[in-house]
């Protein structure tokens, strides 16, 4: 029944509200990723980011003022990476929290190799808790998808993801079809290749970020699977792949068939 009535508020939601098209054509015109959706994903994206924002809260914190144009920002960057799994992935959790930019987290505990916990400060661009909000800067929200390979909205998001099934692990409920020991194998072996890199010291394509932990790993590439899907394409094929089946989505075949349009 709670579906069935959730389903009918969403269609009448649809039915009679839009996002007003000079908002929608702002957000387009500052996030250069999402003008490489064709029409019916953009219209399709539209639709999930003015139902996200009738039921997520986008609160503004340390002093910002939130418009409009920003909240759908927001909306449209976190909808992006569920265009073809639905907003029912976002259960669980009621707001995004915005602030101008980084934010402290204060007293966080960390326990280290030894076992040793510390306590202290962290300056964060974006987090995902557990059952709670997420909450970004909107410094970086405005440096997300520029192309560049940066993207803390969907980075986040991803987390969101990832904590669906209880445990943030870099791997989120996998579909129907999709094979458990396959996606471990491709992405252990990846994970694995990188801390070693870091450990050396050497540079790496990937944020060095990425090797703190698995769900790390899983966010640093949701970020650069959207992003940059190209370089992930012949840097990363593999974990393109699973990133493609899980998402359903193939941002490499939107950015050639964009440059395809633009030499046409």
């Amino acid at each position: 029944m709670f579906r069935f009535l959730k389903s009918k508020r969403r269609r009448k939601i649809l039915a009679t509200r839009r996002i007003p098209d000079d908002t929608w054509n702002e957000v387009l015109a500052a996030v250069p990723v999402l003008r490489t959706l064709d029409d019916d994903e953009r219209a399709r994206l539209g639709e999930l980011s003015l139902l996200f924002l009738h039921e997520k809260r986008i609160e503004a914190a340390g002093g910002l003022a939130v418009d409009d144009a920003m909240r759908t920002r927001v909306a449209a960057l976190a909808c992006l990476p569920i265009l073809e799994l639905g907003l029912d992935c976002y259960e669980g959790f009621v707001s995004v929290i915005l602030y101008p930019g980084e934010f402290v987290v204060r007293n966080r505990e960390r326990v280290d190799e030894a076992g040793v916990v510390h306590v202290g400060d962290d300056v964060l661009s974006g987090e995902a808790w557990e059952a709670g909000p997420v909450v970004l800067g909107w410094e970086d929200v405005e440096a997300s998808g520029q192309g560049e390979g940066y993207n803390v909205v969907v980075h986040e998001f991803a987390h969101k993801l990832d904590q669906l099934d209880g445990a943030v692990n870099g791997m989120p409920p996998l579909h129907r079809g999709m094979s458990v020991s396959e996606w471990t194998s491709t992405f252990q072996a990846a994970y694995d290749e990188l801390v070693e890199q870091v450990d050396r010291g050497e540079e790496t394509w990937l944020d060095p970020y990425a090797s703190e932990d698995p769900g790390e790993f899983f966010a640093v590439c949701s970020e650069m699977f959207f992003d940059v899907p190209l370089d992930f394409l012949v840097l990363y094929p593999t974990l393109y792949r699973q990133l493609a089946m899980f998402y359903r989505q193939d941002p490499a075949a939107r950015y050639r068939r964009r440059a395809g349009l633009h030499a046409s």
